[in-house]
């Protein structure tokens, strides 16, 4: 199937009133303890992704694939089919069931049990594949399926498709702008799809070519952390991440994200996923390398689908 970019903002679809209108215009938050080291003038802000409907920042590109789908009339008779480690599909399945839209979704059968159980609520058709796979086995079962049944299914293709980050360009960019008073001089995102950081960082530039792009991802490819890219070593790189985009791309590992999330846990009351953790290590490392700025890091989502994997005790704790 072939994306095209639409010629007008996919915001001017919405639907108002429904869960689909809650979605955008999430919080900045302060970080103040974890600063607290830090000169005076650095200011650090999180911007609060799990406000979204659907709990994550992939509640924003869900809602432009699936207008734009509706739009062009590819959800005609057809079923929403897509790849996902657990975010996205739960934002299409949330949209799903508040438009009437039926959802099949294959993901990885390591997923954490609460991302599966939500989906499995939702009432999605739910596909579980081969964890050894990864994601890249879940995209290429729904591009088999896609191909093979094409009156069935509408591929939503996140991963290539523009929707992902002009969702991004439309309103996350703006909204930080606004938030910022035209402050900002960092932004800080992590890379699964990239388009948090493509569709952001566009639309930010534009307003200041001098902004700082930092890119987030795991150190090592086979030891990942849930929800980011080793843009490197992926079999399937997202069709709509450049990677010569970035200013800088700070590579975290596992370890550091598990401390980090219970650091912001306890000392800043912030219960965030594993992947929102690794762009607060990035953020704070890149804040002490320079010591000066606006730093807006974007976290995906909170830590509530994430407790089954233990994170959040110190290992001392774990006996």
């Amino acid at each position: 199937m072939l994306y095209t970019v639409s010629d007008q903002p996919l915001t001017t679809h919405a639907r108002v009133g429904g869960v689909e209108a809650q979605i955008g215009q999430t919080p900045l938050i302060p970080l103040r303890r974890l600063s607290h080291d830090l000169p005076p003038g650095v200011r650090l802000w999180v911007k609060a992704e799990w406000f979204n409907a659907g709990g994550s920042v992939k509640a924003r590109p869900a809602r432009h694939i699936i207008y734009d789908a509706l739009r062009r009339g590819w959800l005609d008779g057809r079923r929403l089919l897509d790849a996902t480690s657990g975010n996205t599909g739960i934002a299409y399945a949330t949209l799903g069931a508040a438009l009437g839209i039926p959802v099949t979704l294959a993901m990885p059968a390591n997923a954490s049990p609460e991302r599966i159980a939500i989906l499995r609520g939702l009432g999605v058709e739910l596909l579980l594949t081969d964890p050894e796979d990864g994601v890249d086995g879940a995209q290429a079962l729904v591009q088999r399926l896609a191909e093979e049944h094409p009156d069935r299914y509408f591929w939503a293709n996140q991963y290539d498709n523009p929707a992902n980050w002009l969702a991004h360009y439309e309103t996350t960019g703006p909204e930080i702008w606004a938030q910022t008073h035209g402050r900002i001089t960092h932004l800080v995102a992590g890379t699964g799809t990239g388009g948090t950081l493509m569709g952001t960082g566009r639309y930010l530039r534009e307003q200041n070519p001098t902004i700082t792009l930092v890119a987030v991802q795991p150190k090592d490819p086979d030891h990942g952390i849930e929800g980011l890219k080793h843009m490197e070593a992926t079999r399937r790189r997202p069709a709509i991440y450049d990677p010569s985009f970035p200013d800088v791309v700070v590579r975290v590992r596992p370890e550091d994200a598990y401390a980090m999330a219970r650091e912001l846990a306890r000392r800043e009351g912030l219960f965030v996923g594993l992947s929102a953790a690794a762009i607060v290590w990035a953020m704070l490392r890149v804040a002490h390398e320079i010591r000066q700025g606006c730093f807006v890091a974007v976290l995906p989502d909170a830590g509530y689908k994430y407790l089954s994997g233990l994170p959040w005790r110190e290992p001392s704790e774990l006996g």
